[in-house]
């Protein structure tokens, strides 16, 4: 892959990354709202868990990603 390529890969992870803390704060916020209203959380919570593992996934794909590229230099 060519570094114009690499760099298109991280800029859309960095989208991704953006996109899942925007998904996290909209569930803390549904989680909040159950919460005060009585309802069960279980589900909920369950979703507010994936996204933040998924929030981890893009984070450590960056992370290779970047590394990647400084080793193309």
């Amino acid at each position: 892959m060519d570094r114009a390529m690499w760099e298109q890969h991280l800029a859309l992870t960095e989208r991704h990354i953006a996109q899942a803390h925007r998904h996290i704060a909209n569930q803390h916020q549904i989680v909040a709202e159950l919460k005060r209203d009585g309802y069960d959380l279980t589900r909920a919570q369950e979703l507010l868990a994936e996204c933040e593992a998924t929030l981890k996934r893009h984070l450590e794909h960056r992370d290779r990603l970047k590394a990647d590229l400084e080793t193309a230099n």
